[in-house]
């Protein structure tokens, strides 16, 4: 996978791991996931994927 596609989609997965952090939490309402616990703990693991995926990303851009 080229850098740029690496930073982008480790982009898109921090933004979705906040968003269902926060439903599973319950501060984003307005959905079915708001308020399920599961949500609160696969947030943090999507967005530990992000972040990984762009720090690959940027290393192999050096």
């Amino acid at each position: 996978m080229r850098p740029p596609v690496r930073l982008l989609l480790g982009l898109l997965l921090v933004a979705s791991g906040v968003l269902w952090t926060l439903q599973g939490l319950g501060v984003v309402g307005g959905s079915p996931m708001t308020g399920v616990t599961l949500w609160a703990v696969v947030g943090p693991l999507v967005i530990a994927a992000g972040i990984w995926l762009i720090l690959r990303g940027r290393s192999s851009q050096q």
